[in-house]
């Protein structure tokens, strides 16, 4: 019975991991996806196949345009295939693409002008933020958020707050001059600013002072046993009943704070970047597909909400992901067009296959090390 048992509650906790991951990444793949082909939809390219997945099929159907709508059997990513494609990464097919006639180049995405193939290519992660930010909204229309005062509880001992003079009671009001409304206003800015003096606009004794602080890079580890690497000042937020509050936001007000929510994401990634080349943050932090399904599983038990801010987060790192200039993501391309458009012509397509075999080992070596960092995440939980 113990054995029976046993793998009961394994298999139940690896459907808990499992739902939450399909239902995000499906959540955040189609979205992308359906970028690229809306926009290409209107610029009349004939899309032949809508892709949830890759690998053999498990079911779909045709649309009314001869669009096949697919779910395979591998659900980490997707693809959208046009017209003259190759292969699911939009390869030209140029012996097919040479025997077209001039209705057939029409419908084919490498015959539409520049400006629409580059259009095309940029929706993916164009939708991909739209998405977040409507995510973001939808939650705090819906279930609101709290927020608690930046106000100091404690101040920890031999800590940079308490070297800077930070007293228990103290409101911090600004941060190098941008307005502080909440104790996690000022967690993100600490966060992303480790061993960088930062000045601090402090109410204190109803008087304002200002205070210098350098934030110490820490390991710290949340409920869930993962660890991240921040700056910490050493305090605490104060949780008095006059100090917290839920607040809701109406539809204006949602759609700005959840476009604040997309571009907080977008430029802690580039801070983070920064950090990996200048050395101040750890590759370890880069996770793939099971670090993914990890987190899923663990945000989903604090509700619908959580797990959908969730995907709008992933919504984002996968937009800006796409964006990076390698050859075979959505960046690449763009980058082949900008090329094209200061030469006056395409590059041959010799280069452009020797460029996506690149991106390729590129993309494959940059799995395997996310893939390997989870992998050693989870050994070490």
């Amino acid at each position: 019975m113990g054995l029976l048992s046993d793998m009961g509650m394994w298999g139940s906790s690896l459907l808990g991991y499992i739902v939450p991951f399909l239902f995000v990444l499906t959540l955040v793949v189609f979205f992308h996806e359906l970028g690229h082909f809306w926009v290409a939809r209107r610029a009349g390219v004939r899309v032949l196949t809508f892709s949830l997945g890759f690998g053999p099929e498990l079911f779909g159907f045709h649309d009314r345009h001869g669009t096949r709508w697919r779910v395979a059997a591998i659900p980490l990513g997707g693809y959208v295939r046009f017209y003259g494609d190759e292969d699911a990464a939009s390869t030209p097919n140029t012996e097919a693409l040479g025997q077209m006639s001039e209705a057939e180049r029409r419908q084919s995405f490498f015959f539409q002008p520049l400006a629409w193939r580059a259009a095309i290519v940029a929706a993916g992660p164009i939708a991909n933020f739209i998405l977040a930010i409507v995510i973001f909204a939808l939650v705090f229309m819906t279930f609101g958020r709290q927020v608690t005062a930046p106000r100091v509880d404690q101040v920890a001992p031999a800590s940079a707050a308490e070297r800077a003079g930070f007293k228990p009671g103290d409101l911090v009001l600004n941060i190098d001059g941008t307005a502080v409304e909440s104790f996690s206003d000022m967690q993100r800015i600490v966060g992303a600013n480790a061993g960088r003096p930062l000045q601090f606009r402090v109410e204190r004794d109803n008087a304002e002072i200002g205070l210098t602080a350098t934030p110490e890079m820490r390991e710290m580890k949340d409920t869930f046993g993962n660890v991240h690497r921040m700056g910490l000042l050493g305090i605490t937020r104060s949780l008095a009943p006059s100090d917290v509050a839920t607040r809701r936001y109406g539809p204006i007000e949602a759609v700005g704070l959840g476009a604040q929510e997309t571009w907080f994401v977008v430029t802690r990634t580039f801070d983070y970047l920064g950090g990996l080349i200048s050395g101040r943050e750890s590759p370890d932090q880069l996770g793939g597909p099971i670090r993914i399904a990890q987190v899923s599983g663990q945000v989903a038990t604090h509700g619908i909400g959580a797990l959908l801010s969730l995907a709008a987060v992933l919504s984002v790192s996968i937009g800006l992901l796409n964006l990076f200039p390698i050859p075979l993501l959505d960046g690449g391309h763009l980058l082949f067009y900008a090329v094209e458009a200061v030469r006056g012509r395409p590059l041959s397509p010799r280069m452009q296959d020797i460029g996506f075999r690149i991106g390729l080992a590129i993309v494959l070596m940059l799995m395997v090390f996310a893939t390997w960092n989870d992998v050693f995440h989870l050994a070490t939980m």
